[in-house]
């Protein structure tokens, strides 16, 4: 097999999973798309190299998460802050799993790039933490590390989310 045939079959097979992984870093359809494509390109001149590594869908995969970091760093110089960001679209989907959805979507975006990709690596894609530092370019103890207070951060907000809201009160009236 050619190296169009088996980069468009690889393709065929993975773009699901390589779009899902996109999805979580990025919280963003549109942006999870151009991150999937931009991999994808970047890695085709070299598709038999990644053909002949063990693992394929690694190599593609640490392509993706470091394509994301890398982008990250980038727009970083550029991003445009808003005091109240502004609201992003989704696709209807089943009443109960929006909220769900909402919330993790949520609760990713408060975390820093690595953090977000480090969770998705251990979580989605079920990584052990010396794959999770190959991948990351840091330390197992820094993966560790990273999981940890990224989960406690996590833990914290929806915590603080479902604390019963309290009103204000001035003087023991309430105002």
């Amino acid at each position: 097999m050619d190296d169009a045939a088996g980069f468009a079959m690889f393709v065929r097979q993975h773009s699901t999973t390589l779009l899902r992984a996109a999805y979580l870093l990025t919280g963003d359809r549109s942006a999870a798309e151009e991150l999937v494509q931009d991999t994808l390109v970047r890695i085709y001149p070299q598709w038999s190299r990644v053909q002949a590594a063990d693992v394929p869908i690694a190599y593609v995969r640490r392509s993706l998460t470091n394509n994301f970091l890398n982008g990250r760093r980038r727009q970083s110089s550029q991003d445009l802050l808003f005091g109240d960001p502004p609201e992003r679209g989704y696709e209807p989907d089943l009443a109960g799993r929006i909220g769900d959805r909402e919330l993790v979507r949520d609760l990713l975006d408060r975390l820093g790039p690595k953090q977000r990709a480090v969770l998705v690596l251990r979580f989605f894609h079920d990584l052990t933490d010396d794959q999770i530092a190959d991948e990351v370019g840091c330390r197992e103890g820094t993966v560790r590390s990273i999981v940890s207070r990224s989960l406690q951060a996590l833990r914290t907000e929806t915590e603080r989310r479902s604390a019963p809201r309290q009103t204000p009160q001035t003087n023991g009236h309430p105002r």
